[in-house]
């Protein structure tokens, strides 16, 4: 019947549908509006029936209320004046016995997203949240956040989230489950509105409801409730006792979800708890028993997996078995368990991987094979009492001469030898045997820093390194560089020239070293190196706790937040895992995070890693802050310490006189530590009593000369389109901050025979989202050789996209001649916010927390402003300094920069007086802004 219906509907015409639709047959009416949805269906434009199809409301016969109801949806947005005829028929259906087409009614009221019906639907939905038949309150409650969707002003007005929150505790769990549903939606479209507002009896109701609604409906509850913090560990221990039973379910998704709240919640329970042991063995079953499903599904499991492992591996410490690789598995799901494997590896269980592993290596699938030979180089390093069995199995591996193999093979060993220096040399005869097999970069690379680092183990080591030189113009950058550090080691410096700038200045410092101090170039090349790390891609712990927030959810897939992948993620805010807290102490009490000494245990507030806009646009990878930043050796300092001492001093950290300055003492300090880490108490100078000095009294006096703003500097009109390429029309502009706001000042001048009217303008998509917020407000015709003056507000919500360079505006204006188009830039300056002044410790902790090759220097040259002026001047373009030192006759002033788009800079201004140089150094975690502000600098300085 349905081919039939298919066929009949693409080879009737509308004018014969519309007779079968007009007809007063009850059946031959269904039968007309079957073809009619059948041709919808195929994609053919059946729109022209709209008023006929409309007619067939008006029937007691469910089936065809159904699908009239599913053309209406359909058509509606292209008919909007036509839908409207429907409204009576939604409005009394809204009221019909059968609480099925009650409900089906509201249902498809709201999916029908016009405005002019949105107003109608608000009495219907009003009595359907009331209704007396659940089905219809569970149906009126999904409706009101679609009514949200469309217009949110309407539904606050109309007290429906009032509503919306009192379903919470209806009686019937699918009713609370669509109103948690409804809610969560609403509030990850606004998350500054406090609507889900959970509590101790709240949670009751929800917890109780999820013992007896649908498995989607227990989905919804559940995360949910992983946005709740409960007050303390016996609340926590209480929802995880009633939410453990989920772990059993069929779905999977309910498992997830699970999963996600206990691991939440387990960051509260003391780990002497005799429950939290029992938790532990809790979870590891329903997540083997995830990885019996298909593929697809198991991948989704494994990526979770691997980051529940990296939390807490002690709940899969047993269960290694199941994460073996079986020969039908498909790829990805092979070097997922591979990666997990590596990460359960322990003294314990090291044997049985390492056959596993081995086997492994002589698979047929390459890249499989590449995996498990570095796998094999991980255990080493990992468990150091397996390092002697897994050098063994790499030479056996190498011993195979797969090409392949082999290198891989070299590659790990490489990063042994790191481990454990002068430990396993004995293999270097071994591995020389092989250096004719060798032909990727990687492992050429690897065996060229081998042949250096031992070459007075090795005979003709000279020999050796001189043959890898052979090529040297064609090999690439990473073998290269290794070549040019690895001769250094043997004092026969003779790299030739090459295109590669880095390569080339790093061989002109060698040079150098060798020719001024070769016992010097002897202890830069020589040092000592830090042995690497157990784990080198352990996900950054404060992303993977935002991660172990968003398990069963695409983010736990790509191990990356939501807001680095949803376009258009403003308002996205970073989920983190509750702290832990006594059962004694209150979550919300004042006292609580307090140490002995009244000061906050807590870190210093980090401005968060940027979700939206340009961290969008430029696919940046931002993770959250990192936890910990390394240590900046004195022997990286090269001449003055760009901070002055160091930012800590900023702060009144006194330090001895005669105590060497590391460059900001960055993480190497026990102070800086407790200070970017949150571990440790913050340091008495930065209590009430400030340190010796003076302390921040002193060292954040900006009162000696540091004024308020002056107005921000608006750039000469310049000409944008000329009038030879404009029929006539010269449009002169630039851009302009005014109280506030964004304006792009124009000057129209008419250099043609004729008048010129209908003006309009329209911005192409651009990096940071400038789009017009209003129309061109040209009001009279421009005359022969008259000009214009219009001012064009501006706003930042538009759509992003990348433009080269970054703040390159493209532009379309329209009059009654043609259209023109023309592309400007304009100043990054102009983005520049006036909620950008940073506090103090913030700035501390954020300057440390943003990788060093984040930061950029850039030089002002022959400029002659002291210090209190230049701020004046940039606190006029919303360029704030938040303080101000002197340090050996120079002047640092620390700044910060807020963007539209949420993105901050920090900046350390230089200011010498016996020289006309200004040095600016720059911080930004979108390291793309950087060169762009620093021109802001200078452009903002000089005029």
């Amino acid at each position: 019947e349905t081919n039939k219906l298919y066929c009949t509907s693409v080879k009737c015409c509308i004018f014969e549908l519309k007779a079968e639709l007009n007809s007063d047959k009850k059946e031959k009416k269904k039968e007309a509006v079957k073809k009619v949805i059948a041709s919808m269906t195929v994609g053919k434009d059946v729109s022209a029936l709209f008023p006929d199809v409309v007619n067939c409301m008006q029937t007691d016969n469910l089936e065809l209320k159904k699908l009239v109801y599913l053309y209406l949806m359909n058509y509606a947005k292209s008919q909007p004046d036509m839908a409207i005829m429907a409204v009576n028929t939604f409005v009394k259906d809204c009221e019909d016995p059968n609480p099925l087409i009650r409900a089906l009614a509201v249902r498809t009221m709201g999916c029908i997203r016009v405005d002019k019906i949105t107003e109608y639907l608000c009495e219907p939905l009003r009595k359907c949240l009331k209704d007396e038949d659940p089905y219809v309150r569970k149906t009126a409650a999904v409706c009101v956040a679609k009514l949200h969707d469309i217009n949110a002003q309407l539904v606050e007005d109309q007290g429906f989230l009032d509503t919306l929150k009192d379903l919470i505790s209806d009686s019937n769990p699918m009713v609370v489950a669509n109103a948690v549903a409804a809610l969560s939606e609403i509030s990850e479209s606004h998350p500054n509105c406090n609507l889900l507002d959970l509590n101790p009896q709240s949670i009751n109701k929800l917890l109780t409801a999820l013992n007896e609604c649908t498995e989607w409906g227990q989905i919804f509850i559940l995360d949910c409730l992983a946005n709740y913090t409960p007050r303390d560990d016996r609340e926590s221990q209480s929802i995880c006792e009633r939410v453990t039973p989920r772990l059993s379910h069929a779905n999977s998704a309910v498992v997830l979800s699970a999963v996600k709240v206990l691991m939440k919640f387990m960051e509260m329970l003391p780990k002497d708890l005799d429950y939290y042991g029992t938790l532990l063995k809790k979870l590891a079953p329903p997540l083997v028993t995830l990885l019996s499903a298909e593929p697809e599904l198991q991948y989704v499991a494994l990526r979770n997996i691997n980051l529940i492992v990296q939390k807490r591996p002690e709940i899969l410490k047993h269960e290694m078995k199941v994460f073996f690789v079986k020969y039908n598995d498909p790829i990805y799901v092979k070097l997922e368990k591979l990666d997990i494997m590596i990460r359960l590896a322990s003294q314990a269980n090291i044997a049985q991987v390492l056959a596993e592993l081995k086997e492994y290596a002589t698979e047929v699938d390459v890249d499989f094979v590449r995996k498990a030979v570095r796998a094999i180089g991980r255990c080493a390093i990992k468990v150091e009492q397996s390092a002697e069995r897994c050098v063994s199995t790499l030479l056996d591996l190498i011993q195979t001469k797969v090409n392949y193999v082999v290198q891989e093979a070299i590659v790990v060993i490489k990063d042994i030898f790191r481990k454990y220096p002068n430990k396993y040399e004995s293999v270097i005869a071994t591995l020389c045997e092989n250096l004719d097999s060798l032909d990727e970069p990687e492992a050429r690379a690897a065996m060229i820093w081998i042949v250096g680092e031992y070459a007075e183990r090795i005979d003709n080591a000279d020999e050796l390194l001189e043959s890898f030189l052979e090529g040297f113009h064609d090999e690439s950058t990473q073998v290269t560089t290794q070549q040019n550090t690895q001769v250094l080691h043997k004092h026969t410096q003779n790299t030739p020239d090459s295109d590669n700038p880095d390569l080339r200045d790093r061989g002109y410092i060698y040079w150098r070293l060798l020719s001024t101090d070769p016992v010097a170039a002897k202890e830069v090349v020589l040092a000592e190196k830090p042995l690497i790390s157990e784990e080198t891609d352990l996900i950054e712990p404060t992303l993977l706790e935002e991660l172990i927030c968003h398990i069963g959810s695409l983010a736990s897939v790509y191990h990356k937040p939501p807001n680095a992948f949803v376009e258009g993620s403003r308002g996205v805010q970073h989920k983190r895992l509750p702290a832990r807290t006594a059962s004694g102490e209150s979550a919300e009490s004042p006292d609580a995070g307090q140490s002995v000494g009244g000061v906050s245990d807590a870190p210093p507030a980090v401005i968060p890693s940027q979700g939206d806009l340009l961290g969008d646009l430029l696919n940046l990878d931002l993770a959250p802050p990192s936890a910990s930043v390394p240590v900046v050796p004195a022997s990286m300092q090269m001449g003055v310490d760009l901070l002055g001492g160091g930012l800590d001093s900023l702060v009144g950290l006194h330090r001895p006189s005669g105590s060497q300055y590391l460059s900001g003492d960055i993480g190497g300090s026990p102070i800086a530590v407790g200070l970017a880490g949150g571990t440790g108490g913050m340091p008495a100078g930065l209590g009430g009593t400030p340190a010796m000095g003076g302390g921040l009294g002193d060292l954040f006096d900006l009162g000696g000369g540091v004024g308020m703003a002056t107005g921000s500097y608006v750039p000469p009109k310049a000409v944008w389109l000329p009038a030879m390429k404009a029929k006539g029309l010269e449009i002169s502009g630039t851009f302009a901050r005014r109280g506030g706001g964004i304006h792009m000042d124009l000057s129209l001048t008419n250099n043609a025979m004729s008048i010129m009217t209908d003006f309009a303008i329209q911005f192409n998509r651009n990096s940071f989202g400038l789009a017009p917020a209003g129309p061109l407000q040209v009001l009279t015709p421009l005359a022969q050789n008259q000009t214009i003056d219009v001012s064009l507000p501006l706003n930042t919500n538009g759509p992003i996209m990348k433009m080269e360079p970054l703040n390159n505006l493209q532009v379309a204006v329209k009059n009654n001649i043609d259209v023109f188009y023309f592309s400007c830039q304009y100043p990054i300056s102009l983005l520049f916010v006036e909620d950008g002044k940073m506090d103090r410790q913030v700035f501390l902790a954020t300057w440390k927390d943003i990788p060093s090759e984040n930061e950029t220097q850039y030089q002002i040259k022959d400029f002659h402003l002291n210090s209190d002026a230049a701020s004046t001047k940039l606190q006029g373009s919303n360029v704030f300094t938040v303080a101000k030192r002197t340090v050996d006759a120079q002047d640092l002033l620390y700044q910060s920069i807020k963007l539209t788009n949420g993105i901050w800079a920090l900046a350390e201004l230089r200011i010498q007086s016996i020289t006309p140089n200004y040095m600016l150094a720059l911080k930004c975690r979108a390291p793309e802004v950087s060169q762009y502000i620093c021109q802001c600098y200078e452009l903002l300085l000089r005029n």
